[in-house]
């Protein structure tokens, strides 16, 4: 009986599709019933009848109505045995949570109509020289050249008396080298890197980072396998004030989250004030 309901149900979307969100409620067709509710067939998600093939309808819809009903069945089994406090606690839940959702998503259609997102370099600058206190350091940090090599490389002498010099001509030639040759050549896009994050790449500890960076801009490390070449360009140690550069980022999310809730303070403050004028909001005391 179910699969003829089925069919029909598909042959009548097939030759007449605009029935299924036009038709009177009269004309809906049932697929199932658990308990007082019923499933209709405008009912299943576009997503489902989608999938349907002249071969497979029967088994689609099957198996999104066994879905429907454990989880109606679940549901009603739940309302059924829970307590009438414990369902009103829900209900408060649901209504603030609704609540929330609707506001969020007002703030944020106000927010990219009426804020003012454009953050300018001396905003971050001026944001940094007056909060210096909020960035020094935790980490030790370098700007650094990691190179990894096979230890069979060809010419593998060249490449460590290249990787020390500053001669932009050398630098090139490193590149070509390491290009050719290299497991690894990374400069971190020329950008600030925590020493710990670098010393993941050798996949050993330094202890005492402070005092090694201080003594040693060139690290190469052997072992069975690889090469490790590490130039050290500049350095800042732990508890000194953090390059700009580095906090850069971080001073953008900061001003921009703070404009975030100075923007939605006056937008709260705005609506109460309006409220208050017109006489929409008013306290009994």
């Amino acid at each position: 009986m179910m699969i003829r309901i089925i069919c029909y149900a598909v042959l009548i979307l097939i030759l007449n599709p605009g029935c299924r969100s036009n038709s009177p409620a009269s004309r809906r067709i049932p697929l199932a019933k658990a308990g007082n509710t019923i499933l209709y067939y405008d009912e299943i998600p576009e997503q489902v009848t989608g999938l349907i093939t002249a071969g497979d309808s029967n088994i689609v819809i099957q198996n999104y109505i066994n879905s429907w009903a454990k989880r109606v069945l679940m549901y009603q089994k739940a309302e059924a045995n829970l307590s009438s406090e414990l369902k009103n606690e829900i209900e408060k839940q649901l209504d603030e949570t609704r609540v929330n959702l609707i506001v969020h998503e007002y703030q944020q259609k106000m927010m990219q109509a009426k804020m003012d997102t454009i953050i300018t370099d001396n905003d971050l600058e001026s944001y940094y020289a007056e909060n210096e206190n909020s960035f020094y350091l935790t980490s030790n940090i370098v700007k650094a050249l990691f190179i990894k090599l096979p230890v069979e490389t060809p010419g593998i002498n060249r490449i460590k008396q290249l990787y020390r010099s500053d001669n932009q001509k050398d630098m090139q030639d490193l590149e070509a080298l390491c290009f050719q040759f290299a497991e690894k050549f990374d400069d971190f896009n020329e950008k600030w890197i925590t020493m710990d994050r670098l010393m993941l790449e050798l996949n050993e500890k330094i202890t005492g980072q402070e005092a090694f960076l201080s003594r040693n801009n060139h690290i190469e490390v052997t072992d069975s396998f690889s090469v490790y070449l590490i130039r050290i360009y500049d350095f800042r140690l732990r508890g000194s004030l953090a390059p700009f550069e580095y906090v850069r980022d971080d001073i953008k999310r900061i001003i921009w989250n703070n404009r975030r809730i100075g923007f939605i303070k006056n937008l709260e403050t705005e609506i109460y004030n309006d409220a208050i004028k017109e006489n929409i909001f008013k306290t009994y005391r």
